[in-house]
């Protein structure tokens, strides 16, 4: 099992979810953060001064899915969030060793 992080822009979240959904893709987990990465952020005037606003607003997507899956499912991701822009996001693949449904004991990929 795999577990798939990804850091995406918030515009793109019902894509990303409508397109996981679609390619059997179930539960995840989805969280405001913000940060910076190639961006920088941007700067802005307000009533007269300049502001730099350098962590900007974004969403992680987080999924655990079977090994054999996991390659569709980084796909999937990729295609609904890109835009073609700076800012489009992360991908980040994390092994999973165990999991565990606290509800039935079920463990591994029968967890899922």
């Amino acid at each position: 099992m795999v577990r798939i992080e990804a850091v995406i822009r918030p515009s793109k979240l019902d894509d990303v979810r409508q397109a996981l959904s679609e390619a059997g893709v179930v539960g995840m987990s989805v969280a405001d953060i913000r940060g910076c990465g190639r961006q920088r952020g941007f700067t802005e005037r307000y009533r007269g001064s300049e502001y730099t606003i350098n962590l900007l607003h974004k969403v992680r997507v987080e999924v655990v899915v079977p090994d054999d899956k996991a390659e569709g499912a980084i796909e999937t991701i990729a295609a609904a969030a890109r835009t073609g822009e700076v800012g489009d996001g992360k991908i980040f693949v994390i092994p999973v060793a165990d999991a565990m449904r606290i509800r039935t004991g079920e463990r591994g990929a029968d967890a899922l």
